[in-house]
């Protein structure tokens, strides 16, 4: 309901009839004490009540189906460890010297987005993940594992395809196929939007996505190298980008949990994943 703000929206999409759903409501009012929810000319809002029942409500639904997926998993009397993973990341020799100490274990991988890699971990989905930064901490504890360049990808035919690098004012022109708080050095110097408004940019959740609108013309994106050099194709060029910032690589958990295998898992990763140094920077295009 609070994420529809519609009584009859909100029903529908819990299979409810609505006046269900109205009297569910009246009663978790009464329970707590106060509205949470605003019916006035408006439509239907939430109270300052709402808002605060829905930012603490929220993590403690993902607790408890954390908590559910552990248990079932317990109780089918195997020992598991899925490891949550960005794209263009390489998690194999954690993997090997983790099931190295512990070949009773299942591990398992779940391959993540940028929307959804704190989501897995804080449902339960992931016992551990290797994120892309940044990321919203809150509940979580975190280990650096590296940092790497990044690179905007163009078509083969680009202008500036032919370029060794490139600079972000060089990409001003240019639409970016992400939000622009992703990239926000390209945001300070954004020639977009034209005549008032940026062009709507869909909701693209996978790299392969990306990486088809690209040669398409719909515009260029950023990605981290490692991604880049896992996702070659011929039509898009890869170029560094001399005055952006690197993308941070990171282990992150629940800070909450208690696991040794969570913790076993991190040792191994730290010691088979991090690098000593960042990579040196893309050359100069001078």
């Amino acid at each position: 309901m609070a994420q529809e703000l519609h009584f009859g929206r909100a029903a529908e999409r819990l299979h409810i009839a609505q006046p269900v759903l109205s009297r569910q409501i009246r009663s978790l009012e009464d329970d707590l004490g106060a509205e949470v929810f605003d019916r006035g000319r408006r439509g239907t809002l939430l109270t300052p009540a709402g808002e605060q029942l829905l930012e603490d409500a929220l993590p403690l639904l993902a607790s408890a189906q954390a908590l559910t997926r552990r248990v079932r998993s317990a109780a089918q009397g195997t020992q598991a460890l899925t490891i949550g993973f960005m794209p263009g990341i390489t998690v194999t020799p954690a993997m090997v010297a983790f099931t190295a100490h512990h070949p009773d274990v299942s591990v398992r991988l779940l391959r993540t987005t940028w929307d959804d890699q704190v989501e897995v971990l804080l449902d339960g989905r992931a016992d551990v993940s290797i994120v892309r930064l940044p990321i919203d901490r809150k509940g979580l504890q975190m280990r650096p594992l590296f940092r790497e360049p990044r690179v905007v990808m163009v078509p083969a035919g680009h202008p500036l395809a032919g370029r060794t690098s490139v600079s972000i004012k060089d990409l001003a022109a240019e639409h970016l196929l992400q939000n622009p708080d992703a990239v926000p050095e390209w945001r300070d110097v954004a020639q977009e939007p034209q005549g008032g408004r940026r062009p709507e940019v869909p909701v693209i959740l996978q790299v392969e996505e990306k990486l088809e609108m690209v040669p398409a013309g719909a515009g260029v994106c950023v990605l981290p190298l490692s991604t880049a050099n896992f996702y070659t194709r011929p039509d898009v060029i890869a170029l560094p980008v001399e005055d952006i910032g690197p993308n941070q690589v990171a282990l992150a958990w629940v800070a909450a949990r208690r696991s040794r295998l969570v913790h076993d898992f991190t040792q191994v990763a730290a010691e088979t994943l991090a690098r000593p140094h960042t990579e040196d920077p893309p050359p100069s295009s001078e």
